[in-house]
């Protein structure tokens, strides 16, 4: 066993950055640390060394994980391979838990720790996992201050990290200069700027994107708004510019991999749910989650969900702050009105920087510090008991 490699995989953009951190504070703190597996740019920029790039985990939903199930077997198998002929300190699972937690739980059998970074999330859905993480992970590092209590009577250790998106961005965001940074003029926007966010996976484009452009569109059109669209990484731009096609008097600005700008730019943003719901209220801005799946996926999700609401945002509050449109009212007209309501209502909009500046108060704690301090024990301990 090597407790001087840190085996991690991330498995999408999200992951990406929530890693990236951590890789960083790893190589800052404990140099003599190599951190390798399957990650995406940001962790390589971070000092990581990639065996497979995380864009190959992204999957949409349950119906599109099909096609791509013995690819991402394949890819699981070659990795459990190498990491049991060639132990590593420590196994980092970020996010990901259907790839992961299997993994985890086959390395652990043979002796190697296991941590796995963002507690899989138990609180909304698939309640029955916290079987397969017992089973699986050594150290369950969680983002969220409600979820440690999840895992008592357990043998799961469950320590609240902070979120490390609340450290990453700033508490008093900049718009203007923001908006110098993406090439903005004094004047170019001044009728508000709107950021288009619609996913981080060709599925969730797919699906999404047509109902955020039609959405800008009609919202450019009625106030002359300046669009922003922040793409995840540069595969998905193609496939943006093509679906924009269908709105040929849209003129949006396309940002590539500079998401936190566009968001501390805008006055707006229409999101796809997940992790840039999140970082959209941490940057304070107001918004208006949607989503869509295919059919068969929402058909397979939507009864197996135990909160009344899918954006963090609404989950962490415990309430409807902010407008949810999902699948069949995922639709441009729609999104367009709840933008527009909100754009024109002041008292709302000043309402939500305030509970917005509470939550990130509350997320707000030395994360990557904490992570990479765990993990480093983790590697530390396994060394001790190789000899």
């Amino acid at each position: 066993m090597n407790p001087e490699l840190v085996a991690m995989v991330a498995g999408e953009p999200s992951g990406d950055l929530l890693a990236s951190h951590v890789v960083a504070e790893l190589h800052r703190s404990h140099p003599r640390l190599r951190c390798a597996g399957i990650g995406g740019e940001r962790m390589r920029a971070a000092g990581f060394e990639a065996w497979w790039n995380s864009e190959r985990l992204a999957v949409n939903g349950f119906a599109a994980v099909l096609p791509r199930l013995p690819e991402l077997l394949r890819m699981r198998a070659r990795l459990r391979r190498r990491l049991l002929e060639q132990p590593p300190g420590v196994f980092v699972g970020v996010d990901a838990p259907d790839f992961n937690l299997a993994l985890e739980a086959r390395l652990r059998e043979r002796g190697i720790p296991t941590v796995h970074f963002v507690s899989p999330s138990i609180w909304a859905w698939r309640r029955e996992r916290i079987h397969r993480i017992e089973a699986a992970v050594d150290h369950l590092l969680c983002v969220f201050p409600f979820e440690p209590a999840l895992y008592e009577g357990t043998r799961v250790r469950a320590t609240y990290i902070g979120h490390p998106l609340a450290e990453v961005i700033p508490r008093r965001p900049d718009a203007h200069a923001a908006r110098r940074r993406l090439g903005l003029g004094e004047g170019d926007g001044a009728a508000g700027v709107l950021a288009l966010l619609p996913g981080s996976r060709a599925g969730e484009v797919r699906h999404i994107a047509p109902s955020f452009l039609d959405a800008a569109a009609r919202m450019q059109r009625e106030r002359g708004l300046r669009v922003l669209v922040a793409v995840a990484h540069a595969g998905l731009l193609p496939r943006l510019r093509r679906q924009a096609q269908a709105w040929p008097e849209l003129e949006p600005r396309w940002v590539v991999g500079d998401s936190h700008t566009v968001l501390e730019a805008c006055d707006l943003a229409l999101v796809a749910s997940g992790t840039a719901t999140l970082e959209c209220a941490l940057f304070g801005r107001p918004m208006v989650i949607g989503y869509r799946l295919p059919w068969l996926s929402w058909r397979l999700m939507k009864d197996r969900g135990y909160l009344p609401w899918v954006g963090l945002p609404n989950i962490l509050a415990g309430e409807g702050l902010v407008d949810e449109l999902l699948q069949n009212d995922c639709e441009g007209q729609a999104l367009a009105r709840r933008a527009l309501a909100l754009l024109d209502d002041a008292p709302r909009r000043e309402a939500l920087r305030e509970r917005f500046a509470a939550l990130h108060e509350a997320l707000l704690r030395p994360t990557a510090s904490l992570a990479a301090q765990a993990i480093a024990e983790a590697a530390a301990g396994s060394g001790r008991g190789a000899r």
